[in-house]
């Protein structure tokens, strides 16, 4: 029986890749570096801003580095004050309160975006736990951030799902045994499912989401969730 949804943030709640990919091409373009979509999606998107950092400007000492993603994230800030949920995501959260479901958000984002990014949607008061990335021994892909999630709630990888656009998410989620949804905001919805979501829908619109989670309120969630 479904007890919780596991929430990422960017890309998830809120199509932020935009915005982020905006903000990083000029902060790069300070060194000469320009990136395309690809390039973005490829070396940046999911991962952790010390591995990027390390990747793409590896002279940077990690003072350096910290400071320079520092500038980043706050240029990401001031690009994106009006942010705005993928399409159904409000009527999911009134959905999951009258099924009396725990929510959680596990995101990689920095504390100030992912603070930022919850005040802007108002959405603070939406979830019982927050799992930053910054606060455990490792960040998505790895599963860590999902297995904290699960012991703060007090339930089983197979009592949950996951919502997640990456494959860095999907990774983590499927990892500590999480059945993955893919959100298609972000990434092709071919290599959502190639790294481990059993389904990928565009929004939380989709028809196929609302059959799902109403069938998993009613009976077994691995043997549901096989069928889609």
């Amino acid at each position: 029986m479904l007890s919780a949804i596991l929430f990422d943030l960017d890309g998830t709640i809120v199509n932020t890749d935009p915005i982020h990919y905006i903000a990083w091409q000029q902060k790069l373009a300070d060194y000469g570096i320009e990136i395309d979509e690809a390039f973005y999606q490829s070396r940046i998107s999911g991962r952790l801003n010390p591995e990027i950092v390390k990747d793409i400007l590896p002279q940077l000492s990690d003072a350096e580095g910290l400071k320079f993603a520092d500038e980043k994230e706050a240029l990401f800030r001031e690009l994106a004050p009006n942010l705005k949920p993928l399409n159904g995501f409000a009527e999911l959260l009134a959905w999951t309160d009258t099924h009396k479901l725990k929510r959680a958000l596990v995101t990689n984002a920095p504390r100030a975006n992912a603070e930022f990014m919850l005040q802007v949607l108002g959405i603070k008061e939406a979830f019982e736990i927050v799992v930053l990335a910054e606060d455990c021994t490792a960040g998505k892909p790895d599963p860590t951030p999902y297995q904290v999630a699960l012991s703060q709630l007090g339930i089983k990888a197979d009592q949950a799902i996951a919502l997640e656009d990456s494959p860095s998410g999907i990774r983590s989620a499927v990892a500590a045994g999480i059945r993955t949804l893919g959100i298609a905001s972000t990434h092709d919805p071919k290599i959502l499912l190639e790294v481990g979501a059993f389904i990928a829908i565009p929004d939380f619109t989709s028809l196929q989401l609302w059959t799902l989670l109403n069938s998993m309120t009613e009976g077994d969630l691995s043997e549901i969730s096989s069928n889609f």
